[in-house]
């Protein structure tokens, strides 16, 4: 995708921005999510029409006060061509009112496919152009160097998948590498890596689960990568804010809390959603200092 000659050029560092805006709105990130079932539960049908006012409602409500806005791609995908659509519709609204947005996508691929990825959602010639974009590195890291390379060129960020909060996770993620290092612990060194020398906050973050406190107290270092951790298991996984500190220890400011269905439910009240948000930005607030 080319960039035309009249394209903006980059903003501030994704790392930056994400912390002038969590010190300023509080540190939540809310998952635009348009489960089925919430659907359903915001009075709305299954279809692409609920689907854009269920989308259109969330980004009204909470694009001018949270930090961060997290579409998950899968449930606009879910619709063809026409969920596309509101995907791009909603990046552009949300990040015109102030807030950043990260795309859930978990692209993760190889040489020009991977290229192609990155082109898709940090390029800022394209509709889907976010601030940051969650990736799979379990190509291996390097297999990511297309998306980290466009993203430091555009000021956005990447979440690489590290430490997940689904079980089977386990599997990959712990496993043992001949060097005694963990598959996880080796993606956070090389965020670390990548993270080298940025102030106040690298842009390369990791996907840590907020339910995993035993695993990351044995990590503490790993977890220290000078970036965003953002962090999903809040609400309906079971954890709470009031685990951040012990979970994430001296990174805990740097955490991005993840919250969907804790927001979502309280729909299609804009009063409502807004008061949500608040209440959790509170919290979090009270918890992390």
């Amino acid at each position: 995708m080319t960039t035309t000659p009249d394209t903006p050029g980059p903003a501030a560092p994704f790392g930056t921005r994400l912390r002038n805006a969590m010190d300023e709105r509080g540190p939540l990130c809310v998952g635009i999510d348009p489960h089925a079932s919430l659907l359903a539960d915001w009075g709305l049908p299954d279809d692409v029409h609920g689907l854009e006012r269920f989308t259109h409602t969330v980004v009204e409500a909470l694009a001018d006060r949270v930090a961060v806005l997290k579409p998950q791609s899968a449930f606009f995908e879910r619709f063809g061509s026409r969920g596309i659509a509101v995907l791009e519709q909603a990046i552009g609204q949300a990040r015109d009112a102030g807030a950043l947005v990260l795309t859930d996508a978990k692209r993760g691929d190889i040489g020009s496919t991977m290229a192609a990825y990155a082109d898709a959602y940090l390029d800022p010639s394209s509709p889907l152009f976010s601030d940051a974009l969650t990736v799979s590195g379990y190509l291996g890291f390097g297999s990511l160097r297309p998306a980290v390379d466009l993203a430091r060129a555009n000021g956005c960020g990447l979440f690489v998948l590290a430490l997940t909060s689904n079980p089977e996770g386990a599997e990959v993620q712990h496993a043992v590498r001949a060097d005694g290092r963990s598959v996880a612990a080796t993606v956070l060194r090389h965020l670390a890596e990548a993270n080298e020398g940025a102030e106040p906050l690298g842009s390369f973050g990791a996907v840590v689960g907020a339910t995993l406190g035993g695993t990351l107290r044995s990590l503490d270092a790993d977890v220290a990568i000078n970036g965003p951790l953002l962090a999903p298991g809040l609400g309906a996984q079971g954890a709470t804010a009031e685990d951040l500190p012990e979970v994430f220890g001296t990174a805990v400011r740097n955490v991005v809390p993840s919250v969907s269905r804790g927001v979502l439910r309280h729909g299609p009240s804009r009063d409502a959603l807004r008061a949500a948000a608040e209440r959790e930005v509170e919290q979090l607030s009270a918890a992390i200092g």
